[in-house]
């Protein structure tokens, strides 16, 4: 019991965190009286926040290493502004408009990799820059709303899943089946990294704790995907693009070299220098990143709404930094996971949909979310704080 209690004190903040989502999931759950649970509101709850999780993805690996980025944003708008033009004016098919989208992404990435990273010019300076530039640039390309985009496109946010497997009573069979795979591929995932880390003699999670979080897990993901499989039209096509992000880019961040330089420049720049990590290759390709998965939010954001506008994008940078802070990525870098940073977007989420359900003013939404950024940041600080006197 006393290991168990020494590793649940030096991981407050991970399982604090999940014990968050759920305590506001179960809040709002009753004060709806029972409204923020339907099924069709867990699949909208997924639509209107795939933008937040995906920034979060590339910003938990900006903020790591020690930067941040303050044009992710207006780089959605200017791609999804773009992707518009050239399904409606230029009459492209829709994957080759997805595929010139993420390459102008990549390439504003680049654009702004180079500055910071070989001219050394710091990144909020530039992404500051970068929103206005990129801002008003999705203002001359969309300054009129670009209506009128093929089905195909728009299916990407808006779409589901055919009922390919039919249906076991009301429940959708396919939504099942993926639920269920997401289950054993984590646990299968889980046991790996474990079992690595005893190979190489590191400290590993207590037997109690590893089977503890596996079963709440594998429950909570049970329970959400027979609720999705209750709703209407079964399982998004956005949740399985997103859900494959962050595989990818867990994988990425945590089984890769490049990941073990970004945490290295992200905790000790000077240091991982002297170690013989080129700091500036890894800047310049975290900006890159960033940009890619900017246009993908940028293409998801102009399908949801069917339309190149201009003002698409607003605020996109704060909700995404405010997910990786709240998620427990470190304010000054080095210390952050993509599994974190999901679940501060799910926690913005639910606030967004528990207060709008509830009728909140707007103006008000925003003040409550920005004291929860607040408190988690001030419990991140204190609790190291409190690390480094112990």
């Amino acid at each position: 019991m006393n290991v168990v209690r020494e590793y649940l004190g030096r991981n407050v903040r991970q399982y604090g965190i999940v014990a968050a989502l759920l305590v506001i999931v179960l809040l709002f759950q009753v004060l709806t009286e029972g409204r923020l649970l339907y099924p069709d509101n867990i699949a909208s709850l997924i639509q209107q926040n795939a933008y937040v999780m995906i920034l979060a993805i590339g910003m938990v690996m900006v903020i790591v290493a020690g930067h941040i980025d303050l044009s992710v944003g207006s780089v959605a708008a200017f791609v999804g502004g773009l992707a518009a033009i050239m399904l409606v004016d230029w009459e492209l098919p829709w994957f080759a408009t997805v595929l010139v989208a993420l390459l102008v992404g990549a390439l504003v990435g680049a654009w702004q990799g180079f500055w910071i990273a070989y001219v050394g010019i710091p990144a909020f300076i530039v992404t500051l820059a970068g929103m206005l530039i990129f801002r008003g640039l999705a203002i001359v390309l969309v300054g009129t709303t670009v209506a009128g985009l093929p089905a195909e496109f728009n299916a990407i946010a808006g779409g589901y899943l055919p009922p390919l497997l039919g249906f076991a009573g009301q429940a959708d069979g396919l939504t099942l089946v993926i639920g269920l795979v997401g289950i054993a591929g984590l646990a299968w995932s889980q046991w790996r990294a474990r079992r690595a880390l005893i190979k190489h003699q590191l400290t590993a999670e207590p037997p109690v704790i590893f089977v503890a979080k596996l079963v709440v897990i594998a429950l909570l993901i049970g329970v959400v995907t027979y609720w999705l499989s209750l709703s209407a039209r079964g399982t998004p096509i956005v949740l399985l693009i997103v859900g494959a992000l962050i595989l990818v880019f867990s994988f990425v961040l945590n089984r890769t070299v490049f990941g073990r330089h970004v945490y290295a420049v992200g905790g000790n720049r000077h240091a991982a220098i002297l170690s013989g990590v080129n700091a500036q290759r890894t800047d310049f390709a975290i900006f890159v990143n960033m940009g890619l998965l900017a246009a993908v939010a940028g293409i998801i954001t102009t399908s949801r709404a069917g339309a190149g506008v201009a003002a698409a994008g607003t605020n996109f940078e704060l909700d995404a930094i405010a997910a990786c802070f709240i998620g427990g990525t470190a304010v000054a870098g080095g210390v952050g996971r993509i599994s974190g940073a999901m679940i501060g977007a799910l926690i913005m989420g639910v606030l967004n949909m528990g207060l709008s359900i509830l009728a909140v003013d707007p103006a008000w939404q925003q003040v409550i979310k920005g004291l929860v950024l607040l408190l988690a940041v001030a419990l991140d600080i204190v609790s190291k704080r409190r690390g480094r006197l112990t």
